[in-house]
């Protein structure tokens, strides 16, 4: 059996690889001074549309404005997600993900020590985009290459960790907010899925996220329940019994036989894109059943709030 300290070391060299060169910001990221858009308002063929939560009959529904930040796990998330909110809601979407970064990264004010631009600062974006919906997306990074954390890193054996998340989170919220002013958007924290080698951090982290949501009238997404076993929310699995969805799309079902599907590489316990990693960050180019049930899920908790 490994020792945990070495499981540890392999999982880091794991997340810097798949990471890439986080100060580069991703493939897709915007050019400066401006956010790539995706604002095409068109179906999304290859992927059927979600149930939500209809308007009453006759009342058309709003297209929404979303804004989706976030680490790495956004990163490979933005295109499928793009393609359900626009899919599912007709929604204006613009993505801005930065691998390798934390809630501070998009504070205004962190600018020397931030691997996010100031022209894609969360506040920045909202002045300029005016969102409906800023989808927050952090696992929880806290290496020696996230300069704004001060050289903060998880320590179950003190709070400094989950204290200055707690903190970030609330700047955070009050920056957008305040960036929003009299259209103020509703934030939609996505909550994380099991992580194996520190399974209470991202508990924790979780429960941080749904007290801030709750302090500020905002929501949460429970992505990380629908990559989690149904009878264990915090247990890691590279395998999941296939959904009815991804039975009647076969290509999300990878192991029919078995009546399973993969979540992750055998190589990478966090990731949930199915192709290897790559020096330079981008969006999961092949089809990957846990992305799409996180992309769902999300835009399942945005539609039911759509007005």
């Amino acid at each position: 059996m490994r020792k945990p300290w070495i499981v540890a070391v392999l999982l880091a060299g794991v997340l810097l690889g798949a990471c890439g060169d986080p100060t580069s910001g991703p493939e897709t990221a915007p050019t400066p001074g401006e956010p790539r858009p995706t604002t095409t308002r068109q179906r999304a063929a290859a992927s059927p549309t979600a149930p939500t939560e209809s308007a009453a009959p006759g009342t058309p529904r709003k297209a929404p404005v979303v804004l989706y930040l976030g680490d790495s796990l956004a990163m490979e998330n933005q295109k499928v997600l793009g393609q359900r909110l626009r899919g599912d809601l007709d929604a204006r979407y613009t993505s801005a993900p930065y691998s390798g970064t934390t809630l501070c990264d998009y504070l205004e004010g962190t600018d020397d020590r931030s691997l996010v631009p100031p022209q894609d600062k969360a506040a920045a974006l909202v002045r300029r985009l005016r969102p409906d919906f800023v989808v927050l997306q952090f696992w929880g990074n806290a290496w020696g290459y996230t300069p704004c954390m001060d050289g903060i890193t998880y320590n179950k054996a003190e709070g400094r960790y989950f204290s200055r998340y707690a903190e970030d989170a609330g700047r955070l919220t009050e920056q957008i907010a305040d960036a929003g002013g009299a259209r103020r958007p509703t934030i939609v924290w996505v909550l994380q899925g099991p992580d194996p080698i520190t399974p209470d951090r991202v508990r924790r982290v979780n429960a941080l996220y749904e007290k801030r949501a709750d302090a500020s009238g905002d929501l949460v997404a429970d992505a990380g329940r629908v990559v989690s076993p149904a009878s264990a929310r915090y247990t890691w699995a590279r395998y999941l019994p296939c959904t009815a969805y991804e039975r009647e799309h076969s290509a999300y079902c990878t192991e029919p036989g078995q009546g399973r599907t993969a979540l992750h590489r055998d190589d990478d316990y966090l990731h949930f894109c199915l192709a290897p990693t790559t020096s330079k960050p981008k969006p999961c180019p092949v089809r990957s059943p846990g992305i799409l049930r996180i992309a769902r899920e999300i835009s399942r908790t945005v539609g039911e709030h759509v007005t």
